[in-house]
């Protein structure tokens, strides 16, 4: 499986630690819909970050996430 957190950026500092409010997780799957799990306030560590944008509200309501299926990724080659 693999996902991504989506939540409003509420703090950041010098090493890109965030603070998010109303996160959740959306969790893919190969063979089903995504899960969406409800996290609250959620700190990530700046070490841990890949990507911070803007989301489209619009864009996201209209999606049906139940359809959207994923491969899980692959291993971290060095």
């Amino acid at each position: 499986m693999s996902g991504f957190l989506q939540g409003k950026l509420r703090g950041v500092d010098q090493t890109y630690n965030l603070i998010l409010e109303d996160t959740y997780e959306r969790v893919f799957s190969a063979s089903a819909g995504v899960e969406t799990v409800k996290l609250g306030l959620y700190i990530i560590r700046g070490d841990n970050v890949a990507t911070v944008g803007e989301l489209d509200a619009a864009t996201d309501a209209s999606l049906n996430w139940a359809d959207f299926t994923a491969e899980p990724l692959g291993p971290i080659v060095h």
